[in-house]
Formats: structure tokens, C-alpha cells, sequence
């Protein structure tokens, strides 16, 4: 599943440039927003091709963090159902990463923060 509206995700200034450190240590990546099992609900981090996603999976979009190419966001579709009135900012803080996310030996982990889409945004993605 594609969600074709632009909007929804983003990432901070500090998140893009530890993008930046890590795709030139491991190529092209991706995130898959966590459903909250053995790393809670975070942001996870990995190479292209290394996490395969599937018709269960919503694309929330693209995040651009100085790169040729952007960094595709996805979540699962029934947590989308549950988020889907969200816009999402991914960051970074110190702290461990997931076990599983490319940022675990870098002492930051990723973090989403989330706030609700305002009026103009809902109306943009069609939940208006």
C-alpha cells in the first residue's frame, strides 16, 4: 500500500546528518516505523534490501537529507490505521539504538515524534 501524500513524515537537522554519516558507511537505507514488539515503537533503520516490505506495508513517503536520493518511510497498514491522522518527524537522541537499526553502534538511536496534522494537511491527504 502507497500513500501518495506528501506531508506526513520528516526528519530533523540532527536525524539527516546522521543519515548522511551512515549511508556513506552502508549505502543507500530506509526506515520501517516499529509496531512496539522487542524494540518498542521505533524507528528502524536499514539498508536498502536488508528489511523487505510487502503489500501490508503503507510508503508514508520519502525524507530528504541532502542526498541524491531520499530515505522511503514505511509502517505497517494496520498501525497506519492507527496513525494515519499523525505527521511524523523522525530524530535522533543520545542513547542505544535498536538492536536491529543501523545507528546501534553510534551511541544515538532514532526516535518519531508525532503531532496531529492540522486542518490544511488533512484536507491535503484526503481525510478532510
Amino acid at each position: 500500500m502507497v500513500d501518495t501524500a506528501s506531508g506526513r513524515v520528516a526528519v530533523s537537522p540532527e536525524a539527516a546528518a546522521l543519515l548522511r554519516t551512515l549511508t556513506a558507511q552502508h549505502g543507500p537505507l530506509m526506515f520501517h516505523q516499529s509496531g512496539g514488539c522487542c524494540d518498542g515503537s521505533a524507528p528502524m533503520c536499514y539498508p536498502v534490501g536488508m528489511f523487505l516490505t510487502g503489500p501490508g506495508d503503507v510508503l508514508l513517503g520519502t525524507v530528504e537529507v541532502g542526498l541524491d536520493d531520499g530515505i522511503e518511510v514505511y509502517m505497517s497498514a494496520s498501525q497506519f490505521e492507527y496513525w494515519k491522522y499523525t505527521h511524523l518527524t523522525i530524530d535522533v537522541v543520545p542513547g542505544r539504538g535498536a538492536g536491529f537499526s543501523v545507528e546501534g553502534p553510534t551511541g544515538m538511536r532514532f526516535l518519531t515524534r508525532s503531532r496531529m496534522l492540522t486542518a490544511e494537511e488533512l484536507e491535503a491527504v484526503g481525510l478532510a
